[in-house]
């Protein structure tokens, strides 16, 4: 995330600039772009910077209006913008719909696909896969989808037996010091 260019806030407004024919990119938090399309509406700069200087006000209203508060903890997403943390767990579902397009723009992607470390049992794959399909599974019963519960049952049933059918993987391999054999008298 961008910071201000005049204070450490993160930036909200993206500005580009042409001045003589070179374009310039002006980065800039709420309370900073107010002030700067003050000054560029004031010093006498075209009309369509008093046309944006009041657009951006209509956002600004905009958002506060609509920006509700975390029952939990009480933040709200503007809170959260500035700060870039959330107050509580309950953030994630409670601004799901703000969060989503913010997460694809910054990593592309709502979903993330992590490194796995070399380390790790052959089994933890599917054993995080059999946890997914029994939360799956168990919103299907809550939802009352006795068709799509039944089908995750065979499928969570036919995993588990191939889990307990599959041989098990050897213990990963310390990195320790190999132990001298001890000295025998002969």
């Amino acid at each position: 995330m961008k910071k201000c260019r005049r204070c450490a806030k993160p930036a909200t407004l993206h500005i580009t600039e042409i001045r003589n024919g070179n374009a310039g990119v002006v980065h800039l938090c709420e309370t900073c772009a107010r002030e700067y399309l003050e000054s560029t509406a004031d010093s006498g700069s075209s009309a369509a910077g008093t046309d944006l200087a009041s657009k951006l006000e209509e956002l600004i209203a905009e958002s506060e209006e609509s920006s509700a508060a975390c029952p939990n903890c009480g933040i709200s997403f503007n809170e959260f913008r500035e700060s870039g943390r959330f107050g509580c767990p309950h953030d994630y579902s409670e601004f799901l719909t703000e969060l989503l397009p913010l997460l694809e723009n910054i990593h592309e992607d709502t979903t993330h696909i992590g490194k796995k470390p070399r380390s790790t049992m052959m089994g933890t794959q599917d054993q995080a896969k059999l946890i997914q399909l029994r939360n799956e599974q168990r919103l299907a019963i809550e939802t009352e989808d006795y068709e799509a519960a039944a089908r995750l049952r065979d499928e969570i049933a036919a995993m588990e037996q191939s889990l307990r059918s599959a041989p098990t993987p050897p213990a990963p391999k310390t990195r320790g010091r190999k132990k001298a054999k001890p000295e025998t008298d002969v």
